[in-house]
């Protein structure tokens, strides 16, 4: 009989001892197994070691709050694949196969996830449907305006998408790799600058990881600033992305009156820590800025002011029977399939799953404070504007609540050292949807590996699967809906 995967808590850690540990083929069976009993994958990575290669996989239980951990003994060449019976492994293992040259053998369309990573050809080789009536549409990696690069190759039949592939790593900056060893003293600002949008999501994850290596808490004055800040960073994420979808579909009022919205609500972010983007609040161990009396009396205010403007340009929106007709029936994501590519976030709560960190598996101040999770039926466009809506309300909410009852104590601790030979698990809501980062150390108490899955890594088959069956003109709308990241997702 095999030994369980080790359990675990959010942002908690173990030693690496503990980590149960299997040849290859049983670490995929035991993995599947677990899978089948209704788990999730956060992440599956590989770690060099001197015979090769082992896999570490983490494992969330949502409904027992609880995550599981796991790895395979060093082996080099191949190990069964995952993907034929859990397809929310596809992108893990091909980005094994391309960073460690062990393939997992069954894996039905393996080719590089990243363009023109080291050792790896660009792109790959492209999926095609034959057919005299078929045609090619290929778009970027250079877009019109002000947007990172990525190339969508459709596969149409007139006006309708029969498949699209998606081609990215245009953005790959190599930010793993360059944190082995560390901490280092640029570590902090690399992991506020994984996805720049989500500083606050991936600096947290980052300093909970950390105090978790340490075995320390970080003060609940600090823990309460950085729920601030993270809801903060939502409000503005949401708010935005409403506004595009509502220009992409000509409907200016609500396009002008959110891009003026999002900035107050960045605005209030800088009135926390003199950064519109969260650069420089989360330390691990704390924060760096307080917010006395006086500045929250004002961040109160002037909050809600900005959510009553986004209340009124959102209800705009959604009086709209032109925008609900565009939005209604376009771009679905059933939820066999979001189940099936393991989707996270706010896409994957517009096909009605129930996946929200902060519910499922709460660390830190959501420990005390937890939001409703915001969740709609349909999976189409309108779910995913629908649910960013709803968001806006409860985050709103949550943080007038909180303004009004702070948490006191000190700022900051000092932590101690790193311990060694040892893993850290840690999950995040962001805006977007689940952060997992996962560190270990080696015997000095160094990053021996660090993996950080983004969850547009997660999503980005959505907007693909999306896409099936529409009209080649609703790829504006079906991608603003999802708005991944494109450098989250090439680390």
């Amino acid at each position: 009989m095999r030994e369980p995967f080790a359990f675990l808590p959010n942002a908690s850690s173990l030693p690496w001892a503990d980590v149960p540990c299997w040849p290859a083929e049983d670490f995929v069976a035991a993995t599947a197994e677990e899978l089948g009993r209704g788990a999730r994958l956060c992440s599956l990575f590989s770690m060099p070691e001197r015979s090769g290669a082992c896999l570490v996989a983490v494992l969330a239980f949502d409904s027992d709050n609880t995550l599981a951990v796991g790895r395979s003994m060093a082996f080099s060449g191949a190990f069964p694949s995952l993907t034929p019976s859990h397809p929310q492994a596809h992108l893990f293992e091909r980005e094994i196969w391309e960073e460690r040259s062990i393939a997992p053998a069954g894996h039905p369309w393996l080719k590089p996830v990243r363009a023109g990573s080291e050792g790896a050809p660009v792109n790959g080789e492209f999926f095609r449907v034959d057919g005299s009536e078929i045609h090619e549409v290929a778009v970027g990696p250079v877009h019109a305006g002000i947007i990172e690069p990525g190339h969508f190759r459709f596969q149409c039949a007139g006006e309708e998408v029969l498949h699209l592939e998606i081609a990215l790593g245009y953005q790959h900056r190599g930010i793993e790799s360059a944190l082995v060893g560390g901490p280092h003293r640029t570590t902090l600002a690399q992991m506020e600058a994984v996805s720049g949008d989500a500083t606050a999501a991936h600096a947290t994850a980052y300093a909970s990881v950390m105090e978790s290596l340490a075995g320390a808490e970080p003060p609940l004055r600090a823990q309460w600033l950085r729920a601030i800040a993270l809801e903060l960073e939502r409000l503005a994420s949401h708010t935005g992305d409403i506004g595009a979808l509502a220009g992409d579909v000509a409907f200016l009022p609500t396009t002008s009156a959110c891009g003026k919205i999002r900035g107050d609500f960045l605005n209030l972010t800088a009135m926390v820590c003199g950064n519109r983007f969260s650069r420089g609040l989360v330390l691990p161990g704390g924060c760096w800025h307080d917010l006395e009396p006086a500045r929250a009396d004002r961040l109160r205010a002037s909050l809600q002011s900005a959510l009553s403007d986004a209340e009124r340009a959102v209800a705009w929106f959604w009086d709209s029977a032109s925008v609900r007709a565009r939005f209604e029936g376009t771009g679905t994501v059933f939820p066999g399939q979001a189940v099936e590519i393991g989707m996270v976030g706010p896409a994957a709560r517009a096909c009605g799953l129930v996946r929200d960190v902060r519910y499922d598996h709460p660390a830190g101040w959501f420990r005390f404070a937890q939001l409703p999770v915001a969740v709609w039926p349909s999976g189409d466009v309108f779910a995913r504007a629908r649910v960013r809506s709803l968001e806006i309300q409860r985050s709103g909410e949550f943080l007038l609540a909180q303004l009004d009852s702070p948490a006191d104590g000190p700022l900051r601790e000092d932590l101690p050292g790193l311990a060694s030979a040892s893993l850290a698990v840690t999950l995040v809501e962001g805006w977007r949807g689940e952060i997992c980062h996962v560190a270990i150390t080696d015997s000095a108490g160094r990053f021996r590996r660090y993996k950080i899955t983004d969850p547009s890594f997660h999503n980005w088959t959505g907007l693909a699967l999306a896409l099936r069956g529409t009209a080649i003109s609703d790829f504006p709308i079906c991608n603003k809906s999802f708005n991944l990241s494109y450098c989250g997702f090439d680390l």
